[in-house]
């Protein structure tokens, strides 16, 4: 079991929280196009014999593609890959882009069979401090024609934090989710990271600065709403109905392997992890030997790390059973040494052999992580 990822960097414009790597350009729409084929086919041998059951296209806005342009991409992976029958193959995509035609024509002549929208906010001035390129009118539109063209498996991204974002508004938000009977919804806090723009503007005193108080009780109004309404918070940032959890984004968390294609695209087989060169010039022009930035193998200690980071953001937690069996004598102790203090202040739950994060706790996941993590 196994997934793809697919980078599709063009975007209408540059979000100011967005550290992804994108361009604004379309210059080399062709060209990516064919150098992305390329090296789905140039790279078939590294996942092994793992057969592929979810597929992903992010981005940047994957959806500035045409339905022709991804069905090409999607039929190369098939040529390719021994693909499972109905695997979970996601567009993500915003409102802006896609208008009912589209989305009639990608339901009609498409794989795809599932849709993530970046909706982020229902209200302007939200939007507008993100700089995103809809409105709110538009986002809702968005989400009327998905469904009525009969997308049933939907998710959509919610920001929670932002400055302009009252407890009423985001109280709204979610409201309007539930309305909507979305079975999936992706909610993040709003994270100002170093050199974008959002960071320049917030220092040079252009942009309010994020309150860490108000963010708090926002999470703590999507836990208690999104729980009030049957939604499983399988992983810390993302609450489905069952049976709709992310099954690309669960590979992820649950160690699973995965492959990236396109400029900056990441992959795992389990042994060692590498990425992709981020430029569209360079990657257009690359050969398959040139398209690898960097690559690492993972040591003992990096495995037993990453164990811990993922797995203790989901609601199947960390196993000290996994652990002792995997990583041995040396790793449980630690784990079990230092995860004392945490149970006792209430941050974690202990079932059996299965720590969890309390709601309490999802708060510091990865403070208490990295106290948990082995020393290299």
């Amino acid at each position: 079991m196994a997934g793809i990822y697919l980078h599709i960097p063009f975007c209408k414009q540059k979000c100011h929280y967005c550290n992804f790597y994108t361009t604004g350009s379309l210059k080399y729409r062709d060209d990516f196009v064919k150098a992305i084929k390329l090296e789905i086919q140039s790279r078939k041998d590294y996942l092994g014999s793992n057969k592929i059951t979810t597929i992903y296209f992010g981005g940047g806005t994957p959806s500035m593609l045409s339905v022709e342009e991804l069905n090409e991409i999607l039929e190369t992976i098939y040529g390719v890959y021994d693909v499972e029958p109905n695997s979970e193959i996601t567009l993500e995509s915003n409102p802006d882009d896609i208008d009912f035609e589209y989305l009639a024509d990608l339901k009609k002549h498409s794989p795809i069979n599932r849709l993530s929208i970046g909706i982020q906010s229902f209200f302007d001035d939200d939007l507008k401090y993100l700089h995103r390129v809809h409105d709110s009118k538009r986002a809702k539109k968005c989400i009327e024609n998905t469904l009525k063209v009969g997308f049933e498996n939907l998710t959509i991204d919610l920001i929670y934090g932002i400055p302009t974002l009252t407890n009423d508004k985001w109280t709204e938000n979610l409201k309007l989710f539930f309305d909507y009977n979305i079975p999936h919804l992706s909610s993040y806090s709003l994270t100002v990271e170093p050199k974008t723009a959002l960071d320049v503007l917030i220092r040079k005193q252009r942009f309010a600065n994020i309150d860490e108080k108000q963010s708090i009780k926002h999470f703590n109004t999507l836990i208690e709403q999104t729980d009030k309404n049957s939604y499983v918070n399988y992983e810390i940032s993302n609450f489905a109905k069952k049976g709709f959890y992310s099954k690309h984004n669960s590979i992820y968390w649950l160690g699973g392997h995965y492959i990236g294609f396109g400029p900056s695209a990441h992959s795992y087989n389990g042994l060692s992890r590498q990425w992709n060169v981020m430029n569209m010039k360079k990657y257009c022009n690359s050969d398959s030997s040139n398209l690898i930035k960097e690559k690492e193998v993972l040591s003992e200690s990096q495995m037993y790390n990453e164990y811990i980071l993922t797995s203790l953001r989901t609601s199947w937690g960390c196993d000290l059973e996994h652990i002792y069996n995997v990583f041995g004598d040396g790793y449980s102790e630690h784990f079990h040494k230092t995860i004392i203090p945490f149970i006792e202040s209430g941050k974690i739950l202990k079932r059996g052999s299965v720590y969890t994060l309390t709601n309490a706790g999802k708060l510091f996941a990865d403070g208490i992580a990295s106290t948990l993590f082995f020393d290299i």
